[in-house]
């Protein structure tokens, strides 16, 4: 198979997935006997995101893998495609998902002590049905809380691949800016998954 069939493959299944691909999946693509190496898959990759350069597309890497979107420049225009407007969060939500991000695995009581206020169980509620945040596991004390970590979906909305690219806390002068960096995401991030 030579470079430019195996580049349309992949570009095809990017597009018909609906969802980030890894490159074990990629490489699930194709038979054994006629299967690309991983650096021939990683070549492609590379190919179609210099390609994209010039173009309203990018490719994008995230936690869960590969995807093709439309770069962010172009949010302004593209977004007018969808009618509804995009969710707008509370700040009490948005600081519970900023501690859940930066100080995980925490319970929810450690989110109310940090807060000052109790954390509303829809707040819990929307974060586990956006499938940003998930319960990581109990903490071993009575009662066992459940911790609350990100999920990959987390990740893959805010166009992240680990939490390593976030700012450091300490670069957040307050959570008023956090909420900002958070609201520019959301607003700005098409609904690609």
């Amino acid at each position: 198979m030579n470079q430019q069939q195996l580049k349309n493959i992949i570009e095809g299944a990017l597009l018909a997935a609906g969802q980030p691909l890894t490159v074990h999946r990629l490489l699930a693509l194709f038979e054994a006997d006629g299967q690309p190496s991983r650096q021939e898959i990683h070549d492609a990759l590379n190919m179609l995101h210099d390609e994209y350069e010039s173009r309203g597309m990018e490719l994008k890497e995230v936690a869960s893998g590969f995807r093709i979107q439309v770069k962010q420049s172009l949010a302004p225009w593209v977004s007018k495609l969808w009618e509804e407007r995009p969710a707008r969060y509370s700040r009490a939500l948005l600081e519970t998902l900023a501690l859940i991000v930066y100080r995980q695995p925490i319970t929810r009581a450690e989110i109310e002590d940090v807060r000052g206020v109790s954390v509303s169980t829809s707040i819990i509620k929307t974060l586990l049905e956006r499938e940003w945040v998930r319960v990581a596991g109990h903490k071993e004390v009575p009662g066992k809380p459940a911790l609350y970590g990100t999920t990959s979906e987390f990740l893959d909305y805010f166009n992240l691949k680990s939490l390593d690219e976030l700012p450091d806390l300490s670069e957040l002068s307050d959570l008023d800016s956090i909420e900002k960096k958070f609201e520019q995401k959301i607003n700005v991030t098409l609904r690609q998954a």
